[in-house]
């Protein structure tokens, strides 16, 4: 049951005090004494401590000391790794409940918890050791025969076993629920004083929580508020002059203000806990991307948190801050994928592992991944499963009586918690020990985290801090070093401001030549640019924001290329609109638009406005306060005299619009570093892809990354183990690809192969080369198909002669060093020759893509199409046929929820070109996965972009592999 959902089972039974204790987790507790008492129910909280399947006892806590006891105890266990005792320690607030059956002696604050089915078993017992220590046990799991039978199947799903495996240990029991009042009372009749117990028990506890949300964050930087302030100030002073000058009163007149509400909302520890967390790692060398509403601030800037210039692009500072905000605004700091944990180990350090932990998240049963658990656990067949997750079989899956149960399943499944996970990246930061809210689990990253998720810690008091990472900054990192190495050149990567002017960059963007550039690399993005005729910072942080779903899918986005183009053309719904959104053209861009369409053109405060921004994208989840402010939305707009169709149509771009966006400074950071990204991928465009390929890529596999590098005149070279690292390595224009790549080869060998060859020198021999590293037979097999022993200057067969020759019956050579040097004796073969399409199959299967041969010459036809992408947007309207190799595809519901898909392909030349499949046509011809497609379909064009509306489409055969045949 759901927390709301237990609460309203016992007031309709007559509880009016009850305990709740999860097993091994504190993960509800909050939330239940919440619901409790808001319902007139007494709280009291616990935690049921099981080893296995085996219940040990339950603790109950007295108070909030005791609830910290019982969380410490079980976050120990958890973080150490240790299985929890038999027996519980001695706690100073808090009662431990042993099943019936215990043995040992009680201390004071023990007890023995029965069930009114065990209590024949105390029949003519003498019970005096024991009658003060008895007290009753009804366990509630349950609220019906229908919630048991659906916890049968939750329990064979977390167990991995068909339902006729899990047993009476695996799973509750059928009268683990509440009963009717005064049920407990007559079942316990003779026994009257073990419900005395109970009861002066629950009546101890005094679940002394502050009621309400309250500000339970780290409330001091430096010990002292006063202190806080005056060092605030001096900081933000001191990088207002770093930044504009002595002399600018703009920015000091914007700094002093914002510092005054900064005060006066009690923000500073938050200012400064964030700057303190920027100051420790660029003292690391660490690159940091600031995003988030709080980049909106001028004092953010001043304090180096972002780099963002809220005078020159005149950010709304209300979506930052305003007057009425109860919660800090949002810092999302980003970091390399590879310096994240440093920062978060630092953070650890600083602040106290008792007053830090990482945020959790809660997973929940989707969809199509319910169908599956449940079927499995039916022991229905896989491709029965398939048929029932396959949208094309709907009509007759209808008619299935298994399929009808699985459905009616699903319903009651759907939206379930289903495990708890880790947060992306959000950190808190507290005033009291953690543990007086919640228990700590030890996920596989090592660090303490929480039980509950973002939106609970928001309700209990909490605001997190966002140390997340992204390999957008790890490309520009390497990228950076990769140039000084190979080029002896040095960037300094934080001149931004010129390479938003630099017009080779620029018309790089208006092209849409950004494969590998963080966020505007996708071919949405790509497409958007084109359509923009994009090549200026201001127009990209609008496009950075209008590519987000609800832009497009509301025709807001057309509507702002068009108007882009034409900005006489205009229309304003209102002359507010107007005064308001005439930098964008009147249509909704970013997040605070929605927050000034709120107050200035429906009279709304900011609070509330912020409120309904935040209800609409999912991070606010009280419905019936969101439903009140929508229609609030209404009434004050009507009541300011704006005719009621176009508030209508004002709500509509609100709503459709609101929850996908970003605000303008998030934008803003994210162009910043797409020019970053772009100002490399034009000068040094080699090293740059080298360094997408050792950062695991981006939108793309990394077939196009390889193929980006040979088209900017990289000579890509097969894995070599006389020249090859680990990763990906570049010197002049020659690349070699890592080990990392091979599918199939062993971590060790990825690492000892470079690591042996740079300590005793390049590998002589075949022979020498398994000596020195050891290697068994199949590792070498998949070295010798992938080339990297192409130095020997003996083909590929010969080689796997000599391997099997050398390994096949034996053991592994030692490594050790040797005293002499024996030759390996040779054998007269005849010549063996691989041909060019045995090796592109060999590279197709241990690399993922051919590098001897491209994807067009591997095809059984030598046709390619009529004309290449450059052309289509001469034959607008006509209906041609076009070859290309598969890039990508992505999948959309159309508003009669019916699927669509648009496609990614390159040509003959390796230029790119869209395709929209549309649901008519899309099951008839599907996609089937990589390689090259024919396409027929007719050539349409907005706004100059051409793109291809597929009629029929097929993938094309390729040459059969010549070892098989």
């Amino acid at each position: 049951m759901s927390i709301p959902a237990l609460v309203e089972e016992a007031i309709a039974c007559g509880v009016t005090q009850m305990v709740l204790t999860d097993i091994n987790n504190s993960t509800g507790i909050m939330e239940f004494m919440r619901e409790c008492d808001e319902k007139g129910i007494k709280p009291i909280a616990g935690l049921e401590f099981r080893s296995n399947k085996r219940l040990l006892y339950f603790g109950i806590a007295l108070n909030k000391e005791g609830m910290k006891e019982l969380n410490d105890f079980l976050t120990e266990h958890n973080l150490e790794q240790k299985t929890l005792p038999n027996l519980a320690p001695a706690f100073k607030n808090a009662c431990i409940v042993y099943p019936y059956g215990h043995k040992e002696p009680l201390r004071e604050n023990e007890f023995l918890g029965i069930h009114y089915g065990q209590l024949n078993s105390l029949f003519n017992k003498d019970l005096s050791i024991i009658r003060d220590k008895l007290v009753a046990l009804q366990p509630v799991f349950v609220a019906d025969k229908i919630e048991y039978r659906l916890h049968e199947y939750l329990r064979s799903i977390d167990l991995n076993v068909v339902l006729t495996e899990v047993t009476a240990e695996d799973k509750c029991a059928p009268t683990d629920k509440f009963l009717a009042p005064g049920q407990l009372e007559a079942k316990f009749s003779r026994y009257a004083f073990i419900l005395d117990n109970t009861r002066n028990l629950m009546n101890r506890c005094v679940m002394d929580y502050p009621k309400g949300r309250v500000n339970l964050n780290r409330k001091t930087f430096t010990g002292n508020k006063k202190n806080d302030r005056e060092l605030l100030e001096k900081l933000a002073i001191s990088g207002m002059e770093y930044r504009y000058g002595k002399s600018n009163k703009e920015a000091l007149k914007r700094v002093k203000h914002e510092l005054k509400v900064i005060y006066e909302l009690d923000f500073c520890a938050y200012f400064l806990i964030t700057w303190d967390i920027i100051r420790y790692s660029s003292s690391q060398g660490y690159y940091h991307v600031g995003r988030g509403s709080g980049a909106n601030s001028i004092v953010a800037y001043c304090l180096k948190i972002t780099d963002v210039d809220p005078i020159e692009l005149d950010l709304y500072f209300e979506r930052f801050l305003n007057a009425q905000r109860t919660s800090p605004p949002d810092f999302d700091i980003d970091y390399s994928w590879d310096e994240r944990e440093d920062v978060q180990d630092y953070i650890f350090k600083r602040y106290g592992s008792q007053h830090t932990a990482l945020l959790g998240t809660m997973s929940t049963f989707k969809d199509r991944s319910i169908i599956r658990e449940i079927g499995k656990v039916m022991g229905l067949p896989k491709s029965e499963i398939d048929g029932f997750t396959d949208q094309t079989r709907a009509a007759v899956n209808q008619n299935n009586d298994t399929f009808r149960k699985i459905v009616a399943i699903h319903e009651r499944m759907a939206n379930m918690p289903n495990q708890r996970s880790i947060h992306a990246g959000g950190v808190l930061i507290t005033e009291e020990p953690i543990t007086y809210y919640t228990a700590l689990d030890l996920p596989p990253k090592g660090m303490a985290t929480v039980q509950w998720d973002m939106y609970e810690a928001e309700k209990i008091g909490f605001d997190k801090y966002d140390i997340l990472s992204q390999r957008g900054i790890g490309h520009i990192k390497m990228a950076v070093k990769l140039v000084e190495e190979n080029q002896q050149r040095k960037i300094d990567i934080h001149q931004v401001k010129i390479f938003m002017k630099d017009p080779v960059v620029n018309a790089n963007l208006r092209k849409g030549n950004t494969k590998g550039c963080f966020y505007i690399e996708s071919p949405a993005m790509i497409q958007l640019n084109r359509k923009l005729k994009c090549d200026s910072y201001l127009v990209l942080v609008a496009a950075s924001s209008i590519i987000r779903p609800g832009v497009a899918s509301s025709g807001m986005m057309g509507m702002f290329i068009k108007y882009h183009h034409a900005p006489d053309t205009v229309q304003y719904l209102h002359p507010v609109m107007e005064e308001i959104l005439k930098e964008t053209y009147g249509v909704m861009v970013y997040q605070e638009d929605v927050i000034k369409v709120c107050i200035h053109f429906a009279g709304m405060d900011g609070t509330d406005a912020d409120i309904l921004r935040r209800g609409m994208s999912g991070k606010y989840r009280s419905k019936k306060e969101f439903e009140r402010l929508v229609e609030r939305f209404h009434q004050e707009a009507v009541a300011l005299g704006r005719p009621e169709d176009i508030v209508k149509e004002v709500w509509r771009q609100v709503s459709s619009f609101a929850g996908y966006s970003f605000s303008k400074a998030h934008s803003a950071s994210f162009a910043v570093e797409s020019y970053q990204s772009l100002y490399l991928k034009t000068y040094f465009p080699r090293e740059f892809m080298v360094a997408v390929l050792n950062n695991y890529g981006g939108f793309y596999d990394r077939a196009l990354y390889v193929q980006e590098l040979q088209r900017s005149g990289g000579i890509v070279h097969l894995p070599c183990v006389n020249n090859s690292d680990s990763i990906v390595n570049i010197i002049g224009v020659d690349v070699y690809l890592g080990f990392v790549g091979i599918h199939g080869l062993n971590e060790t060998y990825i690492e000892l192969i470079p690591e042996e060859r740079r300590k005793n020198g390049l590998y002589q021999s075949l022979e020498d080369f398994i000596k020195r590293t050891g290697m068994g037979l199949e590792h070498a097999i998949t070295l010798i198909r992938v080339g990297a022993l192409r130095f020997t200057g003996r083909s590929k067969k010969e080689l796997l002669w000599a391997i099997h020759l050398l390994l096949g019956a034996k053991a592994k050579p030692n490594n050790n060093a040797e005293l002499f040097c024996l030759e390996a004796k040779n054998y007269s073969l005849p010549v063996l020759v691989n041909t060019q399409l045995e090796n592109a199959y060999h590279e197709l299967e241990l690399l993922g893509f051919p590098l001897s041969m491209n994807m067009f010459d591997l095809l059984q036809t030598d046709y390619r199409g009529e004309m290449g992408a450059n052309d289509l947007i001469n034959h607008v309207g006509q209906v041609v046929r076009m070859v290309g190799q598969y890039i990508c595809e992505k999948t959309v519901h159309t508003k009669n929820n019916k699927r669509m898909w648009f496609g990614n392909f390159l040509d003959v030349e390796g230029n790119s070109f869209d395709t929209v499949h549309f649901p008519n046509n899309t099951p008839v011809y599907p996609f089937r996965g990589t390689g090259c497609y024919l396409i027929l379909g007719k050539v349409v064009a907005e706004f100059g972009f051409a793109s291809l509306e597929v009629q029929k489409f097929a993938k094309l055969p390729i040459l059969p592999n010549p070892v098989i045949s």
